[in-house]
C-alpha cells in the first residue's frame, strides 16, 4: 500500500514532449484511486451487487407505506422497499397521494408488523434503502401477497427492470380480474411510478 501511494505522489522529473507518460500516469493514478476507494473501509458492501444476495434478519417496527418500512436489526434501523413491486403513493404536504394509499398500508402492517422475519435483499436505492424479498412464516412472501390481494403493481417501470419475481404477473392478472384492492374502482388506476412523473414532477395529477 505505501508502494501504491508513494508511486501516485512521485513528483514529474521530465520536461519537454511527455504528455503521453503524463497521461498513462494520470489514467493509472485514477484505477488505482479506485481501487483504494473500494478499499477504504476494508470491504465492499454486499448491496451494490445483484448477483449476491444479503440477508437481514430482525422486527419490523414501522410500517411507512404499501411497500415500505423499517427493520431492527441488532439494535440499527434499517430502511427495506420490497422488491419487484410498487404500491399506491401515499403523497404528502405538496404531494398528492393515490387512492387506496392508506389501505395498501394497513395490508402490509398486517402482514408483517412487530414479526421477526429474515429478507432476502438485492441492493440499495439511492434512498438507502434495502431492496428485498420479505418471505412470510407461511411460505408466502409479503411481495407477492400483496399484488395478490390487489394493493400493489408488478413494478414494470423501465421494462421491468425492478421485477426479480416472475410469479408476480400472473397474480397481479388474478387481482384484476377478480377487481380486488386497487382494481376495485371503476377508476382506471394509474401506476405509481407514472403517478410520480405526471402528477409530482409535471404537476398534472
Amino acid at each position: 500500500m505505501n508502494t501504491i501511494i508513494s508511486f501516485l505522489s512521485m513528483p514529474k522529473t521530465s520536461t519537454g514532449p511527455s504528455e503521453p507518460r503524463g497521461f498513462l500516469a494520470q489514467c493509472v493514478s485514477a484505477g488505482l484511486l479506485a481501487v483504494l476507494g473500494l478499499m477504504g473501509n476494508g470491504q465492499m458492501s454486499v448491496a451494490s451487487t445483484h448477483d449476491e444476495p444479503f440477508f437481514l434478519r430482525g422486527s419490523v417496527v414501522h410500517v411507512s407505506d404499501g411497500d415500505s418500512f423499517t427493520l431492527s436489526v441488532d439494535g440499527q434501523r434499517k430502511k427495506i422497499r420490497l422488491a419487484s413491486i410498487d404500491a399506491p403513493e401515499l403523497g404528502g404536504p405538496d404531494r398528492p397521494g393515490q387512492p387506496f394509499a392508506r389501505e395498501a398500508r394497513k395490508a402490509l402492517a398486517v402482514l408483517i408488523h412487530n414479526k421477526r422475519l429474515t429478507l432476502r435483499c438485492f441492493e440499495q436505492d439511492h434512498h438507502g434503502r434495502s431492496i428485498c424479498d420479505v418471505p412470510l412464516p407461511g411460505g408466502q412472501s409479503a411481495n407477492r401477497e400483496l399484488v395478490r390481494q390487489g394493493w400493489a403493481w408488478v413494478n414494470t417501470e423501465r421494462r421491468g427492470q425492478f421485477m426479480r419475481d416472475d410469479t408476480l404477473p400472473a397474480l397481479e392478472r388474478e387481482a384484476r380480474n377478480a377487481r380486488r384492492g386497487i382494481w376495485s374502482s371503476s377508476e382506471q388506476a394509474v401506476k405509481p411510478w407514472v403517478w410520480r412523473y405526471e402528477c409530482w414532477k409535471q404537476s398534472q395529477c
